[in-house]
């Protein structure tokens, strides 16, 4: 079986901000963290990365930032949805121009296309740039579900290569194996099934927790890839906590207040997220201190 286009832990970038702005400093040492903490990539101006209430010109300043830090120690996925598929070729043509190694595209979401116009927007995107393109699908936020019938058909597309599949349905993954085939990259998008995920055939994650704690959850990762089971569920036990309370309130807020209880950036969200409630953040703690980060 040949080596997936990516494997491992990809965290879910948050885009720090500072007095209502985009604090790039900050987001610069995010980065760095988390490359020195071991992930196997890195997604910006994802749903973490509060895409939704960037400016374009934020949006796209983050990729460019991202991609600039990383210098290519580890592979860049940038956040390039919309639910127009002109504007998810115009972001996916920025991604490709400044030097991303693929682009995140989230299924339309409101819009509520059927299977046929899921198809026709992704193969829109795959004929208009030249570079690897996840599916991500995530009914819940979307409100439609991409089958995996017309994943089947995608896959045999030359851009369209994988998917960050935030469904819930770890059966999922088992059959688009058969059906998709072995190059087909298969990523979670929830952080409390990753690891059984990857028991059903998954390549590895794209997490939210590992903003908050890189090094645990990079290792976790590793030993579930070589096998080594016992100590991937120490580190699913470990961080179990920590992955429910980082959803304990609307996301990214209980991330960004992680974060800013280690002193990595303020807990500044936009609206209509706001800072997470005093419940949230008691979580947040306790989930931190079973990870050993406080």
């Amino acid at each position: 079986m040949s080596e997936p286009l990516f494997r491992g832990v990809l965290p879910a970038l948050v885009t720090p901000f500072r007095n209502g702005a985009v604090d790039e400093d900050a987001f610069v040492a995010l980065v760095e963290r988390q490359i020195e903490g071991g992930v196997h990539g890195l997604v910006p101006v994802g749903t973490t990365g509060e895409t939704a209430t960037l400016s374009h010109e934020e949006h796209r300043r983050v990729v460019q930032l991202c991609v600039q830090t990383a210098r290519g120690r580890v592979p860049v996925v940038a956040g390039a949805g919309s639910n127009s598929t002109a504007e998810a070729i115009e972001l996916v043509q920025h991604a490709k121009q400044v030097g991303a190694d693929a682009a995140l595209v989230v299924t339309p979401y409101y819009n509520r296309p059927s299977q046929e116009g899921l198809y026709a927007h992704y193969a829109a995107i795959n004929d208009a740039v030249q570079l690897p393109v996840l599916v991500y699908n995530v009914p819940a936020r979307t409100s439609v579900d991409i089958s995996n019938a017309t994943l089947q058909r995608l896959s045999k597309l030359p851009n369209i290569v994988g998917i960050k599949d935030a469904t819930g349905d770890l059966g999922r993954a088992s059959l688009q194996r058969v059906e998709c085939g072995e190059d087909w990259v298969l990523l979670s998008g929830n952080d409390d099934q990753g690891l059984g995920y990857i028991a059903q055939g998954g390549h590895g994650c794209i997490s939210v927790t590992c903003n908050v704690a890189p090094e645990l959850v990079a290792r976790m990762y590793n030993d579930a890839l070589s096998g080594q089971w016992q100590g991937a569920l120490y580190g699913q036990d470990r961080l179990i906590r920590l992955h429910k309370a980082l959803f304990s309130d609307a996301s990214p807020s209980p991330a960004k207040f992680a974060l800013s209880e280690l002193g990595l950036c303020t807990d500044e969200v936009r609206l209509p997220i706001v800072p997470c409630s005093e419940p949230a953040r008691a979580e947040v703690r306790v989930g931190m201190r079973e990870a050993g980060l406080i």
